[in-house]
């Protein structure tokens, strides 16, 4: 019955069969406990599928989250990646301290006793009957076997990221500088911590590709690019997603955007990955606050019918102009640390080019297929000067 459940058809078809299988499977009074620890195999084996699939364990959250219709799933799912991370070790992709870090954000722990009682102990932390238990599990199983195979994140490098004193400082000033922006009220002022704090994530991205060649074998790098997937809530995502590659493009990356799974995939070095994580987290609060007040704003002059349009359009013109921003700040940054390392560090710009090479081929051969994408709902013309103004405010660095 598992298995007919996982492969049952769209519509009111697999709805049935869900009903059906759970209806058999909470009135099965003998071999409960032997009814219970296969469900809880069928999450295991359906969670593994998903890891050769491509997918990982923060993916699983969001996809559910987003698709499933209720809270109910994400839970379950979340129990199944606690129950297979439990398991001996199977055949995984190559697992990095990311991995570790997504199941301690999900929770991700066994908290029921045993396999064999999982589904009692499920229906009375929820307080469900067993049979509403039983359908949400099985119901959960159908979704994580329907998901597609996505493309794999690359292994991390094996070469261990350099983390020392002077790269922990730089990286606590950025994050204070960016804590600073999003919380002031003041426009200018967020728009001189933000541009001081993409000045900085370059200077320390300079650092480390110098630190990284160096440690290097002649003619190569000590660590290729890695990637990280970074979610895109709706609504506005294909706004979130431009705002996002305006980011990475500034931070010497590259974002491939999967408008199908809801999340862009970033490719680069790992200082950049983790400098540009940190400020699209920034800007994209800083953008939605901004987009709100210009909103109440539109709304109160009589535009309110086309209260979406404005604010895709805003999110936009605001990316827009992030992007030539964060460019302006990352040229200058390149600039100064090229002019004083001419004698100490007269490979600079090679080895930056040579960064940027490696990056373009890792996503190359990640993504051979990738096209553009057509933006739509661009037709506000006040959003459109608005969101230019609010991004010529955010705040990128240190007045």
């Amino acid at each position: 019955m598992l298995g007919s459940v996982r492969y049952a058809p769209d519509g009111a078809q697999a709805e049935d069969a869900i009903e059906a299988g759970a209806s058999m499977l909470a009135a099965a009074e003998a071999g409960r406990e032997a009814v219970s620890a296969a469900v809880v195999d069928a999450a295991v084996a359906a969670v593994r599928q998903c890891w050769a699939g491509g997918w990982q364990p923060a993916d699983l959250e969001r996809i559910v989250r987003r698709d499933a219709s209720g809270a109910s799933l994400v839970a379950v799912v979340v129990d199944a990646v606690a129950a297979e991370a439990a398991r001996p070790p199977a055949a995984r992709p190559a697992r990095d301290t990311r991995w570790a870090e997504q199941l301690r954000n999900l929770g991700a722990e066994v908290w029921w006793a045993g396999d064999t009682g999982y589904l009692d102990a499920l229906a009375e932390r929820r307080r469900t009957s067993r049979f509403e238990t039983t359908y949400d599990v099985l119901a959960a199983l159908r979704v994580l076997a329907r998901l597609p195979r996505i493309t794999p994140l690359p292994a991390p490098p094996k070469a261990a990221p350099k983390s020392g004193p002077a790269a922990s400082r730089a990286l606590g000033r950025i994050r204070g500088l960016l804590a600073k922006a999003e919380a002031t009220d003041y426009a200018e002022e967020a728009e001189a911590l933000s541009a001081k704090a993409q000045e900085l994530m370059a200077r320390h991205s300079i650092d480390e590709a110098l630190l990284d060649s160096a440690d290097a074998a002649p003619g190569g790098q000590a660590g290729g690019p890695s990637a990280v997937r970074i979610g895109i809530e709706g609504p506005y995502e294909q706004a979130k997603a431009l705002l996002l590659d305006a980011v990475a493009a500034a931070n010497r990356c590259q974002a491939v955007w999967a408008a199908d799974v809801g999340f862009s995939t970033l490719v680069g070095f790992a200082p950049d990955l983790e400098a540009a994580e940190m400020l699209y987290t920034s800007l994209l609060l800083q953008a939605t606050a901004a987009m709100h007040r210009a909103g109440d704003d539109h709304h109160a002059r009589g535009r309110s019918r086309r209260t979406r349009d404005f604010r895709q359009t805003f999110l936009v013109a605001y990316a827009d102009r992030i992007r030539d921003r964060l460019g302006a700040a990352t040229a200058a940054a390149t600039a100064a640390a090229t002019a004083e390392s001419a004698e100490a560090a007269p490979d600079l710009l090679p080895v930056l080019a040579a960064r940027e090479l490696a990056v373009e081929e890792t996503t190359g051969a990640l993504f051979p297929d990738t096209a553009p994408v057509r933006l739509r709902g661009i037709r506000d013309a006040d959003g459109w000067h608005q969101g230019r103004a609010a991004a010529d405010q955010a705040r990128l660095g240190e007045g």
